[in-house]
């Protein structure tokens, strides 16, 4: 409904709809924005592109880790695995749970190692986690962590500054 919306008031084409669309859900959950997509009809051939592609897709669910990294106040370690659990049961595939950083940086995922042993995992759900640095991995894999995600930046001194590492040797 909101794509077709968007469609008539602008008087846009669907994909520059489902552009706009997009923009204006960017602080509703990643789950919101894709059953939106989902659930608006796509053409003959979007849908046999759709068909094509899904092999290559992956949805990763950050709600636990991005979605709570930024809060001020401290959220308790068994609020943050009920989250995990809970959504372990919508049939996700993927839920990135928590980072490995450093405390001092993200007081809030603190408790990395906590969460990932008190969650219970769906044998048909991975939880990879964010590491930044080799003793994020370090961390990480004593926890049993099958799936990481890391992260850079693009120039070299925003990298230095930001990680106190060139991309080079970060990677």
């Amino acid at each position: 409904k909101d794509i077709e919306l968007v469609m008539a008031q602008a008087s846009v084409s669907r994909a520059k709809a489902v552009k706009a669309l997009k923009k204006q859900c960017k602080t509703i959950s990643s789950m919101r924005v894709i059953r939106k997509l989902i659930q608006s009809r796509p053409t003959r051939a979007q849908h046999s592109i759709s068909r094509f592609v899904s092999d290559f897709v992956k949805i990763v669910e950050v709600g636990p880790r991005d979605g709570l990294q930024n809060i001020k106040n401290i959220v308790p370690t068994e609020v943050k695995v009920e989250l995990i659990d809970r959504l372990s049961l919508t049939g996700l595939k993927s839920i990135e749970s928590t980072s490995f950083v450093s405390p001092k940086w993200v007081p809030q995922l603190a408790d990395g190692k906590e969460v990932m042993s008190r969650i219970f995992r769906n044998p048909q759900c991975v939880y990879p986690v964010l590491v930044p640095n080799l003793k994020g991995l370090e961390s990480a894999l004593t926890c049993g962590i099958t799936e990481i995600g890391i992260f850079t930046a693009a120039s070299e001194a925003f990298c230095k500054k930001k990680y106190q590492l060139l991309n080079r040797r970060k990677l």
